[in-house]
């Protein structure tokens, strides 16, 4: 993975269009809002477990990063292991940066 994708997921924050943590994240796929489902690689199973259930279910494509919960908060600026993305155009650009890795 490269830093671009850190980068990129910190402006999709900014932009309000990611939402972190599971229960938020099961939410907002249940609301028809995620359009794009990202975990990190130390995610707990778990927690992940529900998270999987959920983007099945509610048909949001689910991948897992190559960052741990540690890079990808600090990214973020918040201590997360999973979150959401509600906007097509961000989803849409970071599939094709997970694509080119």
């Amino acid at each position: 993975m490269n830093d671009r994708l850190l980068s990129f997921l910190g402006l999709c924050k900014r932009a309000g269009y990611l939402i972190s943590g599971a229960d938020t994240v099961i939410k907002s796929m249940r609301e028809h809002k995620a359009l794009l489902a990202l975990t990190a690689n130390d995610f707990s199973d778990n927690s992940l477990k529900n998270v999987r259930k959920a983007a099945e279910e509610y048909k949001v494509p689910l991948k897992t990063l190559g960052y741990t919960k540690d890079e990808l908060s600090f990214a973020l600026g918040k201590h997360c292991g999973v979150i959401s993305v509600t906007d097509k155009g961000f989803a849409d650009k970071i599939l094709v940066m997970l694509s080119e890795e």
